[in-house]
């Protein structure tokens, strides 16, 4: 379910999912698939790891590439649930052949 909200979505974003909704902070953005698929690759991401592990998994994962990287933008960028979800952004059809926890494989990858 996809709602609008300038208030919930973080400033420089312009969407978030938090199960099991997606979030946009405006209205014009429902119509722009790239950014629903997006978001629906973390949809399906929180599923795989029954919502509240992926949300523990993704802050470790920031700091990490935080300390590593040394910049916000670098390190949210370089999370592998991102890194995945960017990837394969502009392919539609992506989640009906991905397979199960297909987010791994980012994680030992080069840096955006």
């Amino acid at each position: 379910m996809i709602f609008i909200s300038k208030h919930i979505v973080p400033k420089g974003y312009t969407g978030i999912t938090i199960f099991p909704f997606v979030f946009l902070k405006y209205k014009q953005l429902k119509e722009n698939q790239v950014l629903i698929n997006h978001e629906k690759i973390h949809l399906k991401q929180q599923l795989e790891l029954l919502v509240l592990p992926f949300y523990v998994f993704y802050g470790i994962e920031f700091s990490v590439r935080l300390m590593q990287y040394q910049n916000w933008h670098k390190a949210y960028r370089n999370i592998s649930f991102e890194r995945e979800a960017y990837t394969n952004e502009f392919s539609i059809d992506y989640l009906k052949q991905r397979s199960f926890w297909s987010f791994l494989k980012y994680l030992r990858t080069h840096e955006i």
